[in-house]
C-alpha cells in the first residue's frame, strides 16, 4: 500500500508542476515522494551514492548543476573528462550560446504563434543574467511544445490541394479555393445595405426620424432581407419620407431668409429716407412691403420681387448714397483691413491651439474635439470607429542616455510615421508624453490592429540617428472597437489598458481583445 501511495503523489507532484509523463521526470517525482514517507529505495540513492565518490571539488562544483538524475550526472562527468582545454572548450560554448540565440531568432519570425513567443521569452533570458531554475523552466517549456505540438490542421486544406507538411508556402502557394455563389450574393446585398441606409439620410434636414430609422436597423442587420417581396414598398416609402423632411425643412430656411429680406428691405429703405427727403416713389414702396401677406413668406416668387423692389430703390438713390459713402470709404477700408488682420490672427490662434508644437500633430484638446464628434457620428449614424493607443519603449533611458534634444528628435520621428501610416480620414495627435492616440474613421477591431502593428513594424525598422549615434526604438499599442463598448471614454480606457498590458509583456507589440 504504501509503494501505491507513492505512486498516486508522484503523479500528482508531475500534474501540479505541469510537467510531462517522461520516465526522467517520473523518477525524480517518485524518488521525492520515497523521501517524504521515509522509505528507502536503492534506484533513487544512486546518484547520491555516485555523487559521494567524486573529490571535495568536484562535489562543491557539482552543486552549482543542480543534477536531479543519473543522466545528467554522467553528462557531467563525461563533459569534465572532455575538458582537456578550458580555453578551447569556453570558445566551443561561447559559439554554441550564439548559434542557439541566432537559431533563435530565425524561428521568432516563423508563422507560428507560440514558438515566436517562446523563442522570443528564451532570447530575453539567454541575455539577462539567468539562473538555473529560469533554464530549467524555459527547457520544459520546449518539451512541452515539442511534444504536444499538432499540425493535422492542415489536412482540412486537403480539398484545395496538395498539402506538405514541410513546405507551408507551397502548400499555400497550391491552395485552389472559389469562392461560392452563396457568398458573392451576401457580399453584394450587404453593399446594396450600405447603399441604401445612406441614401436614406436627409440631404438638406438635419435628422431622420423614427420610421426610417427603423427600416436602416433592419437593412444593416440583416440584408438578406431585401430579397423579400415586401422590402421595395417599404423603401419607396422610406425614400418620399426622406424627400418629404428635406423639402419640409427647405420651406422652413425659405421662411426664415423671406423673414429676414423683409427686415433688411424695411431698414435700407429707412437709411435711404434719412438721407434724402421722402418721395411719393418711395412711400409706395415701403406700403408695398409692408401689405405682403402671411402666405407669401413661404414664396420663392415673392422674395424674388422684393429683391427686385429694393434694387429699383437703391438704383434711383444712388446719387446720394453714393456721396456719403465715398466720405466714409477710407475709414471702412481701414476698417476692413483691420478685420482682415484679426481673422488672420485669430486663425493662426485656433490652429496654433489645436497643434502640438513639438510632433506638429492634433494636440490633446483638439483630440477631444474629434472624439466627440466621431462619436456623434456613431450615435447618430452607426459609424463604427477604433482607437489605437501608442506608446515609445523605454523612452526614459534615450532621455537620460542621449539628452532631452534626442528624446525631442525620436518623438518627432515617430510622429512622422504614424502620420505618413494613416489616412486622410484618420486623426492622430500627441496624447501626452511619448504617448500617441490615432482614431481610425470606419474601422473595426481588425483593422485598427493592421494599422498598428504596420506602425510598429516601420518603427522597429525606422533608422533614428542623433549626432552620429544610431538609437535602436520600438513601440508599443493598445487596440479597442468602438461598438464593443459603452462610451468614447470606454473605449480610449480600454486601449490604454491593452496598451499597458502590451508593456507589460515585453514591448514592441500590439494586444487587443481576441
Amino acid at each position: 500500500m504504501m509503494i501505491k501511495k507513492i505512486i498516486n503523489n508522484a503523479l500528482k507532484r508531475l500534474k501540479a508542476e505541469g510537467k510531462l509523463l517522461t520516465p526522467d521526470f517520473y523518477a525524480e517525482a517518485f524518488c521525492k515522494e520515497a523521501k517524504k514517507a521515509n522509505m528507502r529505495v536503492e534506484d533513487c540513492e544512486h546518484l547520491e551514492g555516485s555523487i559521494q565518490l567524486l573529490n571535495k571539488d568536484l562535489q562543491a562544483d557539482l552543486r552549482n548543476y543542480h543534477i536531479k538524475t543519473i543522466k545528467e550526472f554522467v553528462r557531467y562527468v563525461v563533459t569534465k573528462l572532455n575538458r582537456t582545454n578550458p580555453t578551447q572548450c569556453t570558445k566551443i560554448l561561447e559559439s554554441q550560446i550564439l548559434l542557439t540565440k541566432r537559431i533563435l531568432q530565425v524561428a521568432a519570425v516563423l508563422h507560428n504563434k507560440e514558438i515566436a513567443s517562446l523563442s522570443r521569452s528564451t532570447i530575453e533570458i539567454m541575455e539577462s543574467t539567468s539562473q538555473p531554475q529560469q533554464l530549467d523552466s524555459l527547457r520544459q517549456q520546449w518539451v512541452n511544445f515539442i511534444t504536444t505540438y499538432d499540425d493535422t490542421f492542415l489536412q482540412e486544406l486537403k480539398p484545395y490541394g496538395a498539402v506538405d507538411s514541410s513546405d507551408l508556402r507551397k502548400t499555400i502557394m497550391g491552395l485552389d479555393i472559389n469562392i461560392s455563389q452563396d457568398s458573392k450574393l451576401e457580399d453584394e446585398l450587404t453593399k446594396l445595405a450600405r447603399l441604401l441606409v445612406a441614401s436614406f439620410v436627409p440631404s438638406i434636414a438635419s435628422s431622420v426620424n423614427d420610421e426610417i430609422a427603423s427600416v436602416s436597423d433592419k437593412l444593416r442587420n440583416n440584408p438578406a432581407v431585401l430579397e423579400s417581396d415586401t422590402i421595395e414598398n417599404e423603401i419607396r416609402s422610406i425614400i418620399s419620407l426622406r424627400i418629404a423632411l428635406d423639402n419640409k425643412t427647405v420651406k422652413d430656411m425659405v421662411g426664415s431668409i423671406d423673414g429676414v429680406l423683409d427686415k433688411l428691405s424695411l431698414r435700407l429703405i429707412a437709411m435711404i429716407e434719412s438721407s434724402d427727403t421722402s418721395n411719393l416713389e418711395i412711400q409706395e414702396i415701403k406700403k408695398e412691403l409692408e401689405s405682403y401677406s402671411e402666405e407669401s413668406t413661404t414664396n420663392f416668387k415673392v422674395a424674388h420681387k422684393k429683391l427686385f423692389t429694393i434694387a429699383v430703390a437703391l438704383e434711383k438713390n444712388t446719387q446720394l448714397l453714393s456721396s456719403e459713402l465715398k466720405g466714409h470709404s477710407m475709414e471702412v477700408k481701414l476698417l476692413s483691413d483691420r478685420v482682415n488682420s484679426l481673422e488672420k490672427e485669430l486663425e493662426n490662434a485656433k490652429k496654433e491651439s489645436q497643434e502640438d508644437f513639438l510632433t506638429k500633430l492634433l494636440n490633446k484638446r483638439a483630440l477631444d474635439e474629434m472624439i466627440k464628434i466621431k462619436e456623434a457620428e456613431f450615435k447618430r449614424y452607426g459609424r463604427n470607429y477604433s482607437v489605437a493607443m501608442f506608446d515609445i519603449d523605454h523612452f526614459k533611458k534615450v532621455n537620460d542616455n542621449y539628452g532631452h534634444e534626442a528624446g525631442d528628435a525620436i518623438l518627432s520621428a515617430v510622429a512622422k510615421i504614424l502620420k505618413n501610416d494613416s489616412r486622410t480620414v484618420d486623426i492622430v495627435g500627441r496624447f501626452g508624453g511619448e504617448e500617441f492616440l490615432a482614431i481610425l474613421s470606419d474601422t473595426d477591431i481588425q483593422g485598427g490592429v493592421t494599422f498598428a502593428q504596420k506602425a510598429r513594424e516601420h518603427v522597429q525598422k525606422a533608422r533614428f540617428v542623433y549626432k552620429g549615434k544610431r538609437i535602436k526604438v520600438t513601440i508599443s499599442a493598445g487596440v479597442s472597437e468602438r461598438k464593443n463598448h459603452v462610451s468614447a471614454e470606454a473605449t480610449i480606457n480600454s486601449a490604454d489598458e491593452y496598451l499597458y498590458k502590451a508593456k507589460h509583456e515585453g514591448r514592441n507589440r500590439v494586444e487587443y481583445k481576441k
